[in-house]
């Protein structure tokens, strides 16, 4: 489930990819030899053309988390700061609009090699946060099975370091941030990365596949300063490996195929 778009009467035809997730099953990920194609961002248009983007309902109820993560942590998180991304990012499209771009397009643009423009932040932290609701389920979390375990014990020797270098991650990040299990194109490899405040794998050209919120609003209500137990947590109860397993099975597909270029109108 992407954000959700409302397009303006001139809209060239694109729309947003979405992670919809349907039953998909599979014992293996192999990522073949072939070389990824990149593709290239485009420019800003001289034309009025503009996306605006909705706050997209998390694909569960909102106690469903509970114990794990309250309703009114859920009410807070998504509700106020989430939406706020959404406000501020539609108030700044109104005078800086993108041609054709979705909104992991615009990511990665204004990502600016480093030097974020002014629609970065609030764009990076809407598909984040899109990302992150996504990478749960009630009744998540615990050991993965089939092809998801064989991966994460290829890349990481076993499950248990995978979950140690997580958990690292997330507690040694100074301030705001994100902590990501992503899939480095290049090396086709599962890699453990924390990233400070809206940064996340995708401005370096790679796939995340779970991302947990490492800023104080996502953990603060149910869990004060105890950050361990809210990664813990996630991990043990909230993470969605169906989602894992799509998102993987996605990756591979993008890394043997290329990802496909989005036309220009």
């Amino acid at each position: 489930m992407g954000s959700q778009l409302v397009m303006a009467p001139n809209w060239c035809g694109c729309g947003v990819l979405s992670s919809n997730s349907r039953k998909m099953s599979t014992n293996d990920f192999k990522l073949s030899s072939s070389p990824f194609k990149f593709s290239k961002p485009y420019p800003r248009s001289a034309y009025r053309v503009t996306a605006y983007y909705g706050l997209t309902t998390p694909p569960y109820e909102l106690d469903a988390l509970e114990p794990y993560m309250s309703k009114r942590t859920v009410e807070v998180h998504w509700g106020q700061a989430h939406n706020e991304h959404v406000e501020k990012l539609n108030k700044i499209l109104k005078s800086s609009t993108f041609y054709g771009h979705t909104l992991e397009e615009m990511v990665k643009v204004t990502y600016n090699n480093g030097n974020p423009l002014v629609e970065f932040n609030d764009a990076s932290s809407l598909w984040s946060h899109d990302f992150f609701w996504e990478s749960m389920q009630p009744k998540g979390g615990s050991i993965p099975q089939g092809g998801v375990l064989t991966q994460i014990e290829k890349d990481f020797e076993s499950f248990t370091n995978f979950k140690d270098e997580f958990v690292n991650a997330a507690l040694s990040i100074f301030g705001s941030g994100w902590v990501w299990l992503y899939l480095k194109r290049n090396e086709k490899k599962l890699a453990v990365a924390k990233t400070q405040n809206a940064v996340s794998p995708l401005v370096w050209g790679d796939i995340p596949i779970i991302g947990l919120d490492m800023w104080e609003h996502a953990y603060y209500l149910d869990y004060k300063d105890d950050r361990l137990a809210y990664v813990n947590n996630f991990l043990d109860h909230l993470v969605s490996w169906h989602s894992v397993m799509v998102r993987m099975m996605r990756a591979e597909a993008f890394v043997n195929l290329g990802e496909p270029n989005i036309p220009e109108a």
